[in-house]
Formats: C-alpha cells, structure tokens, sequence
C-alpha cells in the first residue's frame, strides 16, 4: 500500500465507525502505542471531518498485559498510557496497525478493562495479515494481506522515512526499517 491507498483505507474505515455508531458522543478511540495511536489520531481527524464530530482519543501500552513478555521485558519496555476520559458506559474502537497473531489486542482489551467498564469494545486495524493465535476478529480492516510466516509487515507512517506505506518485508528488512 502505498501513503495514497493507505490514506483511502483509513477514510473508508472512518464511515464504517460513522455508520456502526449512531451515538458518536459515546465513541472513543484507543491507540495502540505506537503506530496504533498514529492511526488513530488519523481516525480521529477525520471523524471530526467526515462525520463533523468530535470523538475523544488516547493511547494505551500494552506491555504489562502481554502474555510473552517476561517480568523482566515488561518493566524493561513497559511506558504509560494516556486516556484523558472516562470510558464507563463508551463504545471503545481500539485501533492497531497489523494484526497477526491477535496477542497484542488481547492485551489491549485487557488493558481496557483495566480502566473501566465500557459498553462495547471494537477493533480497527489497517493490516490483517492472519496466522492467528487467538480468536480475535477485527471489526474495521484497511487491508487483508497473507502473508507467510516468514515475511513480515512494515508500517511506515511517521514521515521521517522517504516512503509512507505498507510493505511486505523480510525479517532481516522489518529490523533495517524499525
């Protein structure tokens, strides 16, 4: 995908929230650090665009509630969460770049539960790639793209790097890129 199409997908993601959720003074949207929130500042930009709205949006850390982290790795990667409102009684749109195994979103559906009760807890991610490990099924998607268990997806956002897109990577080129 290159920074046109994935701008497309993002849009498109946006009027399916608009659509799914009549009451947008309930929405809020939780970015999944780092390219999670990314995406959903985006998201939220163009709510507040598209659907002349404005929907509060934070960032949560999944790191304490990973399953394949150590003690060790999690105080070691572990950095706060930022959820300036309440989300008792809110439909939560947690919002990552890639799903793949589904490890990440369990966490971060914990990580939610942490803070509060909400209504309903929904999931937009730009990439689904599969192999999945847990059921989880996102409910807002940019793009399916399989791919092998080998190969890796790169997200590219922050504008520091030439090229904005998604690509398909070898292991090897996903630690060259970050």
């Amino acid at each position: 995908m290159d920074q046109a199409t994935m701008m497309r997908s993002l849009a498109r993601i946006t009027h399916e929230i608009i659509e799914k959720n009549e009451d947008a003074d309930s929405l809020c949207i939780l970015g999944i650090k780092n390219r999670g929130t990314i995406i959903a500042r985006i998201l939220t930009e163009n709510l507040k665009k598209f659907g002349e709205t404005t929907v509060p949006c934070g960032e949560i850390d999944t790191t304490m509630y990973r399953d394949d982290f150590s003690p060790e790795e999690k105080r070691r990667k572990a950095t706060e969460s930022y959820v300036p409102f309440d989300i008792t009684g809110k439909t939560i749109v947690i919002v990552d770049d890639v799903l793949y195994t589904g490890r990440t979103v369990r966490a971060a559906i914990e990580a939610v539960f942490a803070l509060g009760r909400p209504r309903a807890v929904r999931f937009a991610v730009l990439v689904d790639r599969g192999h999945r490990e847990i059921p989880i099924r996102p409910d807002y998607i940019g793009k399916n793209i399989p791919t092998s268990r080998q190969e890796k997806i790169a997200v590219v956002m922050d504008g520091a790097e030439e090229e904005c897109g998604v690509f398909i990577v070898s292991a090897d080129e996903k630690e060259e890129r970050g």
